[in-house]
Protein backbone atom coordinates (compact mmCIF):
# COMPACT_ATOMS: atom_id res chain seq x y z
CA UNK A 1 0.00 0.00 0.00
CA UNK A 2 2.85 2.42 0.83
CA UNK A 3 4.35 1.99 -2.64
CA UNK A 4 0.95 2.67 -4.21
CA UNK A 5 0.70 5.91 -2.23
CA UNK A 6 4.24 6.95 -3.21
CA UNK A 7 3.47 6.32 -6.88
CA UNK A 8 0.31 8.46 -6.59
CA UNK A 9 2.27 11.29 -4.96
CA UNK A 10 4.96 10.90 -7.64
CA UNK A 11 2.32 11.31 -10.37
CA UNK A 12 1.20 14.57 -8.80
CA UNK A 13 4.75 15.90 -8.52
CA UNK A 14 5.31 15.06 -12.19
CA UNK A 15 2.02 16.82 -12.97
CA UNK A 16 3.34 19.89 -11.11
CA UNK A 17 6.51 19.91 -13.22
CA UNK A 18 4.63 19.43 -16.49
CA UNK A 19 2.11 22.20 -15.74
CA UNK A 20 4.36 24.56 -13.82
CA UNK A 21 3.15 27.68 -15.62
CA UNK A 22 -0.54 26.85 -15.32
CA UNK A 23 -3.00 27.71 -12.58
CA UNK A 24 -4.42 24.59 -10.95
CA UNK A 25 -5.90 23.65 -7.59
CA UNK A 26 -5.65 21.01 -4.87
CA UNK A 27 -8.71 19.41 -6.49
CA UNK A 28 -6.78 19.03 -9.77
CA UNK A 29 -3.86 17.43 -7.92
CA UNK A 30 -6.18 15.10 -6.01
CA UNK A 31 -7.77 13.94 -9.28
CA UNK A 32 -4.30 13.20 -10.68
CA UNK A 33 -3.55 11.10 -7.59
CA UNK A 34 -7.04 9.51 -7.83
CA UNK A 35 -7.79 10.34 -4.20
CA UNK A 36 -10.34 12.53 -2.48
CA UNK A 37 -9.14 16.08 -1.80
CA UNK A 38 -8.78 15.62 1.95
CA UNK A 39 -7.17 12.17 1.78
CA UNK A 40 -4.75 13.42 -0.88
CA UNK A 41 -3.54 16.35 1.22
CA UNK A 42 -2.88 14.04 4.17
CA UNK A 43 -0.96 11.39 2.23
CA UNK A 44 1.02 13.97 0.24
CA UNK A 45 2.28 15.60 3.42
CA UNK A 46 3.01 12.21 4.97
CA UNK A 47 5.17 11.19 2.00
CA UNK A 48 6.98 14.49 1.33
CA UNK A 49 6.86 16.18 4.72
CA UNK A 50 5.17 19.34 3.40
CA UNK A 51 1.68 20.24 2.12
CA UNK A 52 1.09 20.00 -1.66
CA UNK A 53 0.67 23.77 -2.07
CA UNK A 54 4.05 24.47 -0.47
CA UNK A 55 5.70 21.72 -2.53
CA UNK A 56 4.29 23.30 -5.70
CA UNK A 57 5.58 26.72 -4.68
CA UNK A 58 9.03 25.23 -4.06
CA UNK A 59 9.05 23.53 -7.48
CA UNK A 60 8.15 26.83 -9.15
CA UNK A 61 10.98 28.66 -7.41
CA UNK A 62 13.39 25.82 -8.18
CA UNK A 63 12.57 26.13 -11.89
CA UNK A 64 12.93 29.91 -11.65
CA UNK A 65 16.45 29.42 -10.26
CA UNK A 66 17.31 27.25 -13.26
CA UNK A 67 15.87 29.70 -15.79
CA UNK A 68 17.71 32.64 -14.25
CA UNK A 69 21.06 30.90 -14.69
CA UNK A 70 20.46 28.97 -17.91
CA UNK A 71 18.49 31.47 -20.02
CA UNK A 72 18.42 35.18 -20.85
CA UNK A 73 14.69 35.49 -20.15
CA UNK A 74 13.68 38.57 -18.17
CA UNK A 75 12.61 38.23 -14.54
CA UNK A 76 9.06 39.12 -15.62
CA UNK A 77 9.02 36.38 -18.29
CA UNK A 78 10.40 33.84 -15.82
CA UNK A 79 7.81 34.74 -13.21
CA UNK A 80 5.03 34.07 -15.74
CA UNK A 81 6.65 30.83 -16.93
CA UNK A 82 6.62 29.41 -13.41
CA UNK A 83 3.02 30.32 -12.70
CA UNK A 84 3.11 33.75 -11.05
CA UNK A 85 0.71 36.44 -12.26
CA UNK A 86 2.54 39.17 -10.31
CA UNK A 87 6.27 39.75 -10.76
CA UNK A 88 6.30 41.60 -7.43
CA UNK A 89 4.94 38.57 -5.58
CA UNK A 90 7.38 36.31 -7.42
CA UNK A 91 10.39 38.49 -6.57
CA UNK A 92 9.37 38.75 -2.91
CA UNK A 93 8.90 34.99 -2.51
CA UNK A 94 12.11 34.26 -4.41
CA UNK A 95 14.13 36.53 -2.15
CA UNK A 96 12.63 35.18 1.08
CA UNK A 97 13.16 31.57 -0.01
CA UNK A 98 16.49 31.69 -1.88
CA UNK A 99 18.15 34.41 0.17
CA UNK A 100 18.77 36.92 -2.64
CA UNK A 101 16.66 38.65 -5.28
CA UNK A 102 16.23 37.06 -8.74
CA UNK A 103 18.50 39.71 -10.29
CA UNK A 104 21.27 39.18 -7.75
CA UNK A 105 20.93 35.41 -8.06
CA UNK A 106 21.50 35.72 -11.82
CA UNK A 107 24.47 38.06 -11.28
CA UNK A 108 26.02 35.57 -8.86
CA UNK A 109 25.62 32.76 -11.40
CA UNK A 110 23.34 30.69 -9.17
CA UNK A 111 25.48 30.54 -6.05
CA UNK A 112 26.29 32.70 -3.05
CA UNK A 113 29.61 33.41 -1.31
CA UNK A 114 28.08 32.94 2.15
CA UNK A 115 24.89 31.88 3.92
CA UNK A 116 23.74 34.27 6.68
CA UNK A 117 22.10 32.93 9.82
CA UNK A 118 19.04 34.26 11.62
CA UNK A 119 19.64 37.15 13.98
CA UNK A 120 19.29 36.34 17.66
CA UNK A 121 19.30 38.65 20.66
CA UNK A 122 22.22 38.63 23.07
CA UNK A 123 20.07 37.23 25.88
CA UNK A 124 19.11 34.07 24.02
CA UNK A 125 20.22 30.91 25.84
CA UNK A 126 21.55 28.73 23.07
CA UNK A 127 22.33 25.03 22.94
CA UNK A 128 24.44 22.79 20.73
CA UNK A 129 23.44 20.30 18.03
CA UNK A 130 26.23 18.10 16.74
CA UNK A 131 26.80 14.81 14.96
CA UNK A 132 28.28 13.34 11.84
CA UNK A 133 27.46 13.65 8.13
CA UNK A 134 28.15 10.52 6.08
CA UNK A 135 28.07 10.11 2.30
CA UNK A 136 27.56 7.00 0.12
CA UNK A 137 30.73 5.02 -0.56
CA UNK A 138 32.42 6.13 -3.76
CA UNK A 139 30.58 9.45 -3.96
CA UNK A 140 32.26 12.86 -4.12
CA UNK A 141 29.69 15.23 -2.62
CA UNK A 142 31.92 18.31 -2.53
CA UNK A 143 31.08 21.03 -0.02
CA UNK A 144 28.36 20.05 2.47
CA UNK A 145 26.02 22.64 3.93
CA UNK A 146 24.31 21.67 7.18
CA UNK A 147 21.75 23.89 8.85
CA UNK A 148 18.69 24.07 11.07
CA UNK A 149 15.41 25.35 9.61
CA UNK A 150 11.86 25.88 10.91
CA UNK A 151 10.48 23.25 8.50
CA UNK A 152 11.47 20.60 5.98
CA UNK A 153 12.08 22.92 3.01
CA UNK A 154 15.62 24.33 3.24
CA UNK A 155 14.85 27.94 2.40
CA UNK A 156 15.34 31.44 3.70
CA UNK A 157 17.70 32.09 6.60
CA UNK A 158 18.81 29.07 8.65
CA UNK A 159 18.69 29.23 12.43
CA UNK A 160 22.33 28.15 12.48
CA UNK A 161 24.55 26.49 9.91
CA UNK A 162 28.00 25.22 9.05
CA UNK A 163 29.93 24.17 5.95
CA UNK A 164 32.00 20.98 5.74
CA UNK A 165 34.64 20.42 3.08
CA UNK A 166 34.11 16.67 3.33
CA UNK A 167 31.84 14.19 5.18
CA UNK A 168 32.56 14.06 8.89
CA UNK A 169 31.63 15.71 12.19
CA UNK A 170 29.72 18.98 12.43
CA UNK A 171 28.87 21.25 15.38
CA UNK A 172 26.16 23.94 15.57
CA UNK A 173 26.75 25.89 18.77
CA UNK A 174 24.26 28.77 18.58
CA UNK A 175 20.93 26.95 18.49
CA UNK A 176 18.08 28.81 20.25
CA UNK A 177 15.19 27.04 21.96
CA UNK A 178 12.58 25.79 19.51
CA UNK A 179 11.58 22.96 17.22
CA UNK A 180 13.82 22.66 14.15
CA UNK A 181 14.66 20.43 11.21
CA UNK A 182 18.28 19.56 10.49
CA UNK A 183 19.05 19.61 6.77
CA UNK A 184 22.24 18.74 4.91
CA UNK A 185 22.85 19.39 1.23
CA UNK A 186 25.97 18.84 -0.83
CA UNK A 187 27.25 21.17 -3.51
CA UNK A 188 28.49 19.15 -6.53
CA UNK A 189 32.26 19.59 -7.01
CA UNK A 190 31.73 21.26 -10.39
CA UNK A 191 29.55 23.92 -8.76
CA UNK A 192 26.03 22.73 -9.45
CA UNK A 193 23.69 21.30 -12.06
CA UNK A 194 24.32 22.29 -15.68
CA UNK A 195 21.73 22.98 -18.40
CA UNK A 196 20.28 19.89 -20.04
CA UNK A 197 20.84 17.53 -17.13
CA UNK A 198 18.09 15.42 -15.68
CA UNK A 199 16.84 17.22 -12.58
CA UNK A 200 17.51 14.12 -10.44
CA UNK A 201 20.79 12.98 -12.05
CA UNK A 202 23.28 11.82 -9.41
CA UNK A 203 26.17 13.82 -10.89
CA UNK A 204 24.27 17.08 -11.25
CA UNK A 205 21.80 17.28 -8.37
CA UNK A 206 22.86 17.67 -4.75
CA UNK A 207 22.83 14.88 -2.19
CA UNK A 208 20.53 15.60 0.74
CA UNK A 209 19.68 14.38 4.24
CA UNK A 210 17.19 15.51 6.88
CA UNK A 211 16.14 14.82 10.45
CA UNK A 212 13.42 16.29 12.61
CA UNK A 213 11.55 17.66 14.28
CA UNK A 214 14.31 18.31 16.82
CA UNK A 215 13.23 20.05 20.03
CA UNK A 216 15.85 22.24 21.69
CA UNK A 217 15.30 23.72 25.14
CA UNK A 218 17.31 26.46 26.83
CA UNK A 219 20.25 24.96 28.67
CA UNK A 220 19.46 21.46 27.37
CA UNK A 221 22.26 18.91 26.88
CA UNK A 222 23.99 18.61 23.52
CA UNK A 223 21.77 17.01 20.88
CA UNK A 224 23.52 14.27 18.87
CA UNK A 225 22.04 13.96 15.36
CA UNK A 226 23.75 11.99 12.57
CA UNK A 227 22.78 12.27 8.89
CA UNK A 228 23.50 10.13 5.82
CA UNK A 229 23.55 11.91 2.47
CA UNK A 230 21.74 10.37 -0.49
CA UNK A 231 20.91 11.57 -4.02
CA UNK A 232 17.92 13.91 -4.02
CA UNK A 233 14.79 12.18 -5.32
CA UNK A 234 11.49 13.10 -6.91
CA UNK A 235 9.65 12.98 -3.57
CA UNK A 236 12.12 15.31 -1.80
CA UNK A 237 11.24 19.00 -1.44
CA UNK A 238 13.59 21.14 -3.58
CA UNK A 239 16.57 22.86 -1.97
CA UNK A 240 15.64 26.52 -2.41
CA UNK A 241 18.45 28.11 -0.45
CA UNK A 242 21.12 29.44 -2.84
CA UNK A 243 23.98 26.92 -2.99
CA UNK A 244 27.41 28.02 -1.83
CA UNK A 245 29.98 29.13 -4.37
CA UNK A 246 32.66 26.42 -4.23
CA UNK A 247 35.37 28.80 -5.44
CA UNK A 248 34.71 31.52 -2.86
CA UNK A 249 34.67 29.01 -0.01
CA UNK A 250 37.94 27.49 -1.23
CA UNK A 251 39.58 30.94 -1.42
CA UNK A 252 38.34 31.76 2.07
CA UNK A 253 39.87 28.54 3.38
CA UNK A 254 43.21 29.36 1.70
CA UNK A 255 43.21 32.86 3.16
CA UNK A 256 42.58 31.49 6.66
CA UNK A 257 45.36 28.88 6.44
Amino acid sequence: MEEVIKRAVGRVIEFMHENIGEQFTIDDMARTAMYSKFHFSRVFQRVTGVPPGRFLSAIRLQEAKRLLVCTSLTVTDISHRVGYTSVGTFSSRFRSSVGVSPTVYRQLGGSTPRVPVAWRGADTHTSTVQGRIDAPLGSAPGLIFVGLFPDLIPQGTPIDCSVLHRPGPYVLTNVPPGTWYLMASSVPPEGGPRPGRNRFADDGAPHVAASGPITVRAGSPVKQVDLSLRPIGALDPPVLLALLDVRSVAMSAEAAS
